[in-house]
């Protein structure tokens, strides 16, 4: 004879052997991190709706927030890492994954929603403000290893608004494609340097859902000046991070909680007219001088020899 499956009735389930039931339904899960996260995430949901309590016209609002960010999404759009940013969950994600910031490497930040095109590769000392918005910079420094050593070879990919405070990707009639970006290799003594503009704080997209939801919190949507990096070394943990210009409005209210002091650095005025002819730009300019510090990566476990038979 065969016996049918159990199923729980309604009648059997209030709230809390509801979440019980969900989580149970999730032993089955062939991957333990996937069955830990899907769980924790069950748990945390069904805590949240019995806190809140929420009307079914509130939920079904909510699921219609979702659809429109996902319906937002582009291409060169992402507005799910916009949202993540405001919620401030982008940055807690990269705390808690990032470097230590015990002041002996470059500490991490958020990637950002524009990270979404490829940038053009470029010599040292290039120019990536093809439109001339700004006021005209230099950027340099070396990439160093932890102990001070340099990096030659590391890889630097750069991106920043215009001196207007727009990406290429939000322009495309006005900006060509891959201004204000760059993937740059440091020379032999882990040099890197640009010129660019001096960036300029801006709103961040609100146009769409997450615009609707910093207008209903009554939050600005304004970011400090800054310009983004990803830099990768041979043997060494790549970092994401900003660099925001010291004086920036906006630096005790990022829209994306993104600042951490240790990444404000001065565009100092410079007035040096041999500097400037070697740098190929008008005196005086601004010149920001930082080093980007990367940690080694923990050594891999060597591999068991194999056993002859």
């Amino acid at each position: 004879m065969t016996t049918e499956p159990t199923t729980q009735t309604n009648s059997d389930t209030d709230s809390t052997t509801l979440t019980d039931a969900v989580v149970d339904s999730l032993r089955g899960t062939a991957d333990p991190r996937l069955h830990q996260l899907l769980a924790a995430l069950s748990r945390h949901l069904h805590d949240f709706v019995r806190e809140t309590r929420p009307s079914m016209a509130e939920w079904e609002r909510a699921i219609a927030f979702l659809t429109a960010t996902g319906r937002a999404c582009t291409d060169t759009r992402q507005e799910f890492i916009l949202l993540s940013d405001v919620l401030g969950v982008s940055m807690l994600v990269e705390t808690i994954n990032g470097h230590s910031g015990d002041g002996a490497t470059t500490e991490s930040t958020v990637l950002g929603p524009f990270h979404m095109t490829e940038s053009p590769v470029r010599e040292l000392g290039a120019n990536i403000d093809l439109v001339g918005t700004g006021e005209p910079c230099v950027v340099s420094g070396r990439v160093l290893s932890r102990d001070g050593s340099p990096l030659p070879g590391a890889v630097l990919d750069v991106w920043q608004a215009d001196g207007e405070g727009y990406y290429d990707v939000q322009q495309p009639d006005l900006q060509p494609p891959g201004n204000g970006r760059g993937l740059f290799t440091a020379d032999a003594e882990g040099r890197f340097r640009f010129r660019t503009c001096v960036p300029s704080p801006y709103p961040i997209p609100t146009d769409g859902p997450v615009g609707d939801l910093l207008r209903a919190t009554g939050r600005h949507p304004y970011r400090p000046a800054h310009i983004h990096f990803i830099a990768s070394a041979k043997d060494h943990e790549p970092v994401t991070t900003h660099i925001f210009v010291a004086g920036s409005d906006y630096l005790d209210s990022d829209a994306v909680f993104a600042v951490k002091e240790s990444l404000v650095q001065d565009f100092a005025e410079t007035d040096d007219p041999s500097l400037a002819r070697e740098f190929g730009v008008p005196n005086p300019f601004r010149h920001a001088r930082f080093d980007l510090v990367l940690e080694p990566s923990e050594p891999s476990e060597p591999s068991a020899p194999l056993e002859r038979s």
